[in-house]
């Protein structure tokens, strides 16, 4: 049976996109409109109470949230498409270390940059100048400590693709498009390599459609 994905053709959907696409699993799109207020109908709450998206239909198996969407499906297909988690324990101990920074040190002042940028107007609220400069501040400490790491090796979790990187790729992709500040990404000599070759990669060139 083909997953349905939930949401729109951007931001967190996107995560799980690429993780089907990297694990070879057959999928189609539900598109939902945000601007419209799609996700907070009845019928949609009953997927997602929250009213968030990602959603997933597996079969009779429902799943919410891209993080734990991608954990799922890299472990339950842990033996086929590429390998998101690594082969021994110590690998999947920092495969789940570096997605956690992601989701609690990178994302939160990306996706405050995202949202005061590019969706203020759209969404109804007032651009915050002094929430982008220090949204930025935080980010760029976060994007130092992922130089010295990436200076050590190819990729976050170590030599390998994981869901640690594959999950950065939506929302950096906002970062060095729509919000215009790549430099962040392009000053830091590893930084920038290791974008460069994740955002290369062909289930994010197939995803990372306009």
């Amino acid at each position: 049976m083909v997953v349905k994905v939930y949401g729109p053709d951007y931001a967190s959907p996107k995560r799980v996109m690429v993780c089907l696409l990297e694990k070879e699993i057959e999928f189609e799109t539900v598109p939902v409109d945000l601007i419209t207020g799609e996700n907070r109908s009845p019928e949609f709450m009953k997927l997602q109470p929250f009213g968030s998206l990602p959603v997933i239909q597996d079969g009779d198996y429902t799943l919410f949230e891209s993080r734990a969407i991608i954990r799922y499906y890299a472990e339950k297909y842990k033996s086929q498409g590429t390998n998101l988690l690594g082969k021994t324990i110590e690998d999947q101990g920092l495969v789940q270390q570096w997605l956690e920074v992601e989701a609690h040190n990178y994302h939160p002042p990306l996706n405050n940059l995202v949202l005061h940028i590019l969706f203020s107007s759209v969404l109804g609220f007032r651009r915050d100048e002094q929430v982008i400069k220090e949204s930025e501040e935080k980010l760029g400490k976060v994007l130092d400590v992922y130089e010295d790491r990436l200076s050590k090796s190819r990729y976050l979790a170590g030599d390998f693709f994981s869901l640690a990187d594959l999950s950065h790729l939506p929302f950096t992709s906002y970062l060095v498009g729509g919000v215009g500040k790549e430099y962040m990404i392009k000053e830091r000599k590893h930084v920038s390599g290791w974008w460069d070759e994740i955002s290369s990669r062909p289930s994010w060139q197939k995803t990372d459609f306009k």
